[in-house]
């Protein structure tokens, strides 16, 4: 009998991303108060200091109780060290993600859909959950400035290094 993989190991199509380089470019669509809104890594991440938090995904225990709530906490502690946008993205759609954002009182941070999870593949960051949840996202952290990593953070086993509270000390 084959066996199921385990949610813990990597699978990806690419390498993993590293501080230094680029972000790929990528069309998202983000559900506004006007409706569905296309918009892209250029106008994210162009000329800005933006942390970038994944997620395996949406009203998970984990995700909702404490990474998604731990950014929302330090927003203006992350605001006074120079970041001007917080996003969370999740392998979800974005009529999830902006419900999760909404129930989760997420304010100024952008919820960022990776519907067929196109982007986070481009990032080398994929999860492959099989029959729990399918392809999903590594739980991770970044620092972007100007579309280029400086600094990423991969929890490896346990909540840790992608919290709020160690990308702040990172800054």
């Amino acid at each position: 009998m084959p066996q199921e993989p385990s949610l813990k190991k990597r699978k990806t199509e690419e390498a993993m991303i590293e501080a230094g380089q680029p972000l790929p470019d990528h069309e998202f669509s983000v559900l506004g108060d006007s409706g569905m809104q296309p918009t892209t890594t250029d106008d994210i991440f162009k000329g800005k200091k933006v942390v970038l938090f994944a997620v395996p995904g949406a009203f998970t225990p984990t995700c909702s109780e404490k990474h998604l709530p731990g950014f929302i906490e330090n927003a203006d502690k992350l605001k006074e060290k120079g970041v001007d946008k917080v996003v969370c993205l999740a392998v979800n759609d974005a009529f999830v993600m902006s419900a999760w954002g909404k129930h989760q009182k997420a304010g100024d941070i952008l919820m960022l859909a990776d519907g067929d999870a196109s982007f986070t593949k481009k990032l080398g960051l994929v999860k492959e959950t099989a029959a729990f949840g399918g392809t999903r996202s590594e739980r991770y952290a970044m620092i972007v400035e100007d579309k280029i990593v400086k600094k990423i953070f991969v929890d490896k086993k346990a909540f840790e290094v992608s919290s709020a509270e160690h990308v702040l000390g990172q800054l």
